[in-house]
């Protein structure tokens, strides 16, 4: 369990010389570490490094690791990082502190609808998919703007930000290029992109969250 308080240490360096480099802060982008499919005995090693930020793919999953850990560390920000279905919906606004897979209307408003019942405001990121791959989920970068602006007045959800995952097998800057486009002009400040294999070209291009799963916990279980 050393080498997860290790391999943090090594990609919070790696952060901050990134962000040297490229004129940015390294206290602005957050790591977000990954920890779907991997024992709460590595997560727990990372909490006791002082991780407190993390990533979970599926609502399922979360429920049945986070809320004990929760009690034991109060100042955890759990985020979805995953799709999310809209019969699942009301166990995320429970659970999660961010939701960062906001993807198609039905969801925004399933979302808002859930928000209102439980009489709490969770920030969300709408994804884009930036490389219009059929098999992943996101709104099209065209529809994008439309999309963000329904999300904020149509269903009053609060919009932080952007997350995108480009083609696995082309080159990523172009694409978180393109997604910091998308942002500006929407007035959103948070770029959830890059992950294990690219998240300092991710910080490059003005990332403020970089989602890192193997990069601190080695290869997943199952």
């Amino acid at each position: 369990m050393t080498d997860i308080a290790k391999n943090l240490k090594e990609i919070g360096n790696q952060i901050e010389k990134t962000a040297k480099r490229w004129e940015r802060q390294a206290q602005d982008v957050t790591l977000v570490a990954v920890s779907k499919k991997q024992p709460v005995e590595k997560i727990e090693a990372a909490l006791e490094a002082g991780q407190r930020v993390f990533g979970e793919n599926r609502v399922q999953e979360a429920q049945q690791k986070w809320p004990a850990l929760k009690d034991r560390f109060s100042d955890i920000e759990l985020h979805l990082i995953g799709p999310l279905q809209t019969n699942k919906a009301k166990e995320a606004v429970a659970l999660f502190d961010v939701i960062q897979t906001v993807d198609r209307p039905k969801l925004a408003r399933i979302l808002a609808e859930e928000m209102k019942a439980a009489g709490k405001t969770i920030p969300v990121y709408v994804q884009v998919n930036i490389g219009e791959e059929e098999q992943k989920s996101g709104i099209l970068p065209k529809d994008a703007d439309a999309f963000i602006e329904s999300c904020r007045t149509e269903h009053g959800l609060d919009v932080a930000g952007l997350m995108c995952i480009p083609p696995a097998e082309e080159q990523p800057a172009p694409f978180f290029a393109m997604l910091a486009r998308i942002a500006a002009r929407n007035g959103l400040e948070k770029l959830s992109m890059g992950m294990s294999g690219d998240y300092q070209i991710g910080v490059q291009f003005g990332a403020t969250s970089v989602r890192v799963g193997t990069g601190i916990f080695g290869e997943r279980e199952g």
